[in-house]
């Protein structure tokens, strides 16, 4: 309490002392014992009344206690099942939830991950791909500054995410794995990589890479044979022993017909097996016989040509080239699209037969760009021009309807160098991401896309979309979302079809273990986006002639479903909006393939390294008597008493106000009987 506060106290009882003296000892005419209590009832009556318009501030200390937490993670993926350990799993977690000992000790949260880490709802064991790196990422997240011990109840196979070693790292936590599995090894021949591209050109040969394992201590000969159908495209002799673990063979298929062509890579397996399901693997490649060209017209270098470039060509679909442009003059009918990258007055030809063919279009603009020219060259927009430039972040429209955007977080992206002033769109167009500046949303215009005399246009006006690829990869450990972003944008552009007003998304086929979303936009009369539509997707099984019908779910500008789950084999489907008879057809390929089912022992090695790099201890599933000891007796787990200390007005000590309430009351009781009112 402060010094001045103390004084005033003081000051406060000796001038409540004065006035309740005043009151029934000067002031009285008569003198009796009575006067004294009337006296002490007045003085803390004032007192209090005093003490409240002061109100004086005192320092108070609570105690608490803090358990650590106990975070149990259960690997709920089917490899876990495949290795008949789900029921073992399970009744540990049965046990340690149940245990009381385990429950007065710790904050016990429990969780199950296979492809996501998530709140343990149901154990089914039925997830089709493992994230183990997930379970690490998302604990140090949610309990960065806490004790949160991890018993990590798997197998250590993980067939999705980045390594899960190095994720745990960063983690500053003991992890007790719970290993699912044994030590016994036992003789195994797979498939264990291949590598095939996506997409093949017509007429071409594509190449085939396969990387055979072998697991034993015998020497072995095998033969790997890659079928069409029934039909034998090729085949090696391969040998293993101790010594020879792997090998790698590559070989080229050709691509003679257009579409989706499956294939089968095999592996003669080992008398008396134990696994043979990983001996085989199903690919396919989809035959296109023609491939996009895009033109990158830039006068000068610049690390967003680099990023365009790499965006563009992770479809094996599209090619790019960089090109000056003397350049693309000279070969300006060899592409389907050309990008104008800060069009400067070397670009003034180039604009002039752009006009003159109605070729498409996706222009760049940033430091360097003269407006002069490109206001003059084209009747679609106008730049207010006041040379001066300005940082813009990019905010998403989510109406926009042209095609389908998703999986991108807009708002952490770096921003973009740009003119300062407005973009004047004189055209109908569709912005997709409108400036922000301070945090303020504008209605200008980032990025639009626009349609007029058959052509398809772009504008985005700002440069530094390689920091976007990169914050992209920052994310979500990976380029793919930007990757598709710029992909799904360069389709638009670079193709002259007609706009439906029905679109879907797909592809042409789905590995067995991939997701499996189809998405699709309607749009009314206006080609406006209809959120509105009831939109139903029939599927077709043209293997066993199964039909089902499920309707798409509304998410953001476009109807979406997950397939995930559906058997392998060919598929026709239908969407269709179910109150007018506007509908759109494809079909694709789901293969054959289970990724948790290729692993024939746990990873014991990799486990016990994780406990072992984080103070932590590795138990195999047999042998967890000691576990519920280590966690009970270690004493890095201990419960913590912590402190609180807090300042309390005493406005707020309610026992004061019922003091002076009593005193008051008191002393009016005290002079009515003695007749003194």
């Amino acid at each position: 309490m402060q010094t001045d506060t103390i004084i005033y106290i003081i000051i406060a009882g000796i001038t409540a002392l004065l006035l309740a003296l005043f009151q029934y000892m000067y002031k009285s005419k008569r003198q009796s014992k009575l006067n004294y209590i009337l006296t002490l009832l007045r003085f803390i009556s004032i007192f209090g009344i005093l003490i409240l318009l002061i109100n004086p501030k005192f320092e108070t200390t609570s105690f608490y206690d803090v358990k650590p937490n106990l975070v149990i993670a259960l690997d709920n993926s089917e490899s876990v099942k495949y290795l008949k350990q789900d029921q073992k799993a399970k009744d540990l977690y049965d046990q340690l939830i149940s245990n009381t000992d385990i429950q007065n000790h710790f904050n016990v949260i429990s969780y199950t991950f296979g492809k996501n880490f998530k709140t343990i709802d149901s154990i089914t064991f039925n997830e089709n791909q493992s994230n183990l790196s997930e379970v690490f990422k998302s604990h140090s997240e949610v309990y960065k500054n806490t004790i949160s011990p991890i018993v990590f109840i798997t197998d250590g196979n993980q067939t999705f995410g980045s390594d899960y070693q190095y994720s745990a790292a960063k983690l500053k936590q003991p992890i007790y794995p719970v290993i699912l599995g044994d030590t016994i090894i036992f003789s195994d021949l797979r498939i264990q990589q291949l590598n095939v591209n996506r997409f093949a050109y017509l007429k071409n040969k594509f190449p085939v890479e396969i990387i055979a394992n072998y697991n034993g201590v015998e020497s072995i000969n095998s033969i790997i044979r890659i079928y069409s159908g029934n039909a034998v495209l090729f085949s090696k002799p391969v040998a293993f022993s101790a010594s020879k673990t792997s090998e790698i063979i590559t070989t080229t298929l050709p691509a003679n017909n257009v579409g989706v062509k499956a294939y089968r890579v095999e592996v003669e397996p080992l008398t008396n097996e134990r696994n043979t399901i990983n001996n085989s693997k199903n690919f396919a490649v989809e035959v296109i016989d023609q491939k996009t060209n895009v033109a990158i017209v830039s006068e000068g270098s610049h690390p967003d040509l680099g990023a365009l470039k790499k965006s563009i060509e992770t479809n094996e679909q599209r090619s790019a080239t960089i090109l000056s442009p003397s350049e693309y003059l000279s070969k300006i009918n060899d592409f389907q699209l050309v990008i104008l990258f800060q069009p400067n007055n070397s670009f003034t030809e180039i604009l002039t037969e752009i006009k003159r063919l109605k070729l498409n279009t996706f222009t760049i603009t940033g430091k360097t760009t003269n407006w002069n020219l490109l206001n003059t060259s084209q009747d679609y927009y106008k730049q207010e021009i006041t040379s001066q430039t300005e940082d813009y972040q990019p905010n998403l429209n989510i109406n926009y309807s042209t095609f389908i955007i998703n999986n991108l977080d807009f708002e952490s992206y770096p921003p973009l160098h740009s003119e300062f002033g407005q973009v004047s769109f004189i055209v109908p167009q569709e912005t997709i991401l409108y400036k922000t500046i301070n945090g303020n949303i504008t209605n200008e215009s980032l990025l639009s896309t626009f349609e007029i005399n058959e052509q398809k246009h772009a504008l985005l006006n700002g440069e530094g979309i390689w920091r976007w690829r990169a914050q992209a990869f920052l994310n979500s450990e990976s380029f793919n979302d930007f990757d598709n972003f710029i992909g799904k944008l360069v389709q638009y552009l670079s193709s002259n079809k007609k706009r439906n007003r029905i679109n879907a998304d797909y592809k042409s086929f789905y590995n067995g273990n991939e997701s499996i979303n189809i998405s699709a936009q309607f749009f009314n009369k206006n080609y406006e986006f209809d959120p509105n539509a009831n939109l139903l997707i029939t599927l077709k099984n043209e293997d066993d002639q199964s039909i089902q019908s499920l309707p798409l779910l509304l998410k953001n500008t476009s109807y979406s479903i997950d397939l995930s789950g559906i058997n392998p084999g060919n598929y026709n489907f239908t969407i269709k909006n179910t109150d007018e008879p506007i509908s759109i057809s494809g079909q694709f390929k789901i293969l054959e393939y289970n990724v948790e089912q290729q692993f024939l022992n746990a990873d014991v090695t990799k486990l016990k390294t994780l406990a072992t790099n984080s103070q932590g201890e590795s138990f195999f599933i047999d042998r967890t008597e000691a576990l519920t000891s280590k966690l009970l007796n270690d004493n890095r787990f201990a419960t913590i008493q912590k402190s609180t200390k807090s300042n309390m007005p005493l406005i707020d000590w309610q026992y004061l106000l019922g003091l002076i309430a009593l005193t008051l009351s008191l002393e009016w009781f005290i002079r009515k009987y003695n007749g003194l009112i």
